[in-house]
């Protein structure tokens, strides 16, 4: 079967009744596709004969993860004006996120990146068919679209550097950054390496040593540390940007090494039945950023609070692995709670 064929559609288009979206804590900025996955694991992608589409984008991925559990979110992203843009926006609405920063390029399609997956659940990002990165609808997010009115009692704004591939996108993250920084929104940075996004790789390094001073918080892969910090110890890269309230890095299955505020510390995965690792990482952003609702400034001044939330976002992590797709796998706050209540003792180092 060639690329962009689909034996099954997860996501049909049905009447859907929004949920009001309230004033949003937390703003996601990026991008927003549709991950069209493997359906044979185990398979190279010249074997796979078979994808099932399912929601996702980093950002996105967020947001709905943060609303699941119980916080207020918006997303700001552009879309196509094709079906899947139509498909991708009912869902934002109807699961309550707020799309007042929503944009939409007539001219461009919304992003498919196709995900092949491997016997134990691991993804591998095997491009966009044969279209190129650049022809997207996520690359021409306008900068002057940006509504400042979400930055004003918004907490947070998480970012990711697939935008900074760009240049549309990547002058929308500098306006957000700006408008962050006008109001006091704190910046929350994830990483998410994704070098098939990007059309000069080489670029990504200056592109994010530019933003790294406006950063508040900091999260990444262990094999991002290596690459971009050449380390993978929180706190020597705390060190190196003290500006930072907390580092975050995480390992898969190894668990998460942090430094939050004065307070260092490591916490082992979760053991559960991994069915695709996609969407985890964001899970686990939405996870801790709950956290930070939660308890604000003690999530780095107290050490017991910084452990809970890290491994209160392992939890959210982890369960969003038992299922395949990113939005869709993710969990309730009730069902992270119960989760928590049946898990923390294996987890307090």
């Amino acid at each position: 079967m060639t690329l962009g064929s689909e034996s099954t559609d997860s996501n049909p288009i049905e009447p859907m009744t929004p949920i009001p979206p309230v004033t949003p804590q937390i703003l996601c900025l990026g991008e927003i596709l549709e991950d069209y996955l493997a359906d044979q694991m185990g398979f190279p992608l010249a074997q796979v004969e078979s994808w099932t589409a399912y929601p996702g984008g980093a950002p996105a991925n967020v947001a709905c993860s943060l609303i699941k559990l119980g916080v207020p979110a918006a997303f700001i992203g552009c879309l196509g004006k094709d079906r899947s843009g139509r498909f991708l926006t009912n869902l934002l609405v109807t699961l309550g996120v707020n799309v007042e920063g929503l944009q939409f390029q007539p001219h461009l399609p919304t992003r498919r990146v196709y995900v092949t997956r491997s016997l134990d659940g691991d993804r591998h990002f095997a491009g966009f068919g044969e279209m190129a990165t650049t022809a997207f609808a996520d690359t021409a997010l306008q900068a002057s679209e940006i509504p400042e009115s979400l930055f004003t009692r918004a907490q947070y704004l998480v970012l990711g550097t697939i935008p900074l591939a760009y240049p549309f996108s990547r002058q929308a993250v500098k306006q957000a950054i700006a408008l962050a920084e006008y109001h006091q929104v704190a910046i929350f940075l994830d990483i998410n390496w994704r070098p098939v996004f990007w059309p000069d790789p080489q670029t990504v390094w200056p592109l994010l040593a530019e933003i790294m001073p406006w950063i508040n918080w900091l999260k990444c892969t262990d094999e991002e540390a290596q690459l971009f910090f050449h380390t993978t110890d929180p706190q020597t890269i705390r060190a190196t940007y003290p500006h930072l309230q907390g580092v975050l890095i995480t390992a898969g299955e190894r668990g998460c090494h942090y430094q939050l505020g004065n307070y260092q510390g490591y916490v082992p995965a979760f053991e559960v039945s991994v069915a695709d690792t996609t969407g985890a990482g964001d899970a686990f952003v939405a996870g801790f950023l709950h956290q930070c609702c939660q308890w604000g400034n003690h999530v780095y001044m107290d050490p017991q609070l910084a452990q809970r939330a890290v491994i209160y976002a392992s939890a959210v992590g982890a369960l969003t692995t038992t299922q395949p797709g990113a939005i869709a796998a993710q969990p309730t706050l009730e069902t992270v709670q119960k989760f928590m209540r049946t898990h923390w003792e294996s987890t307090v180092c």
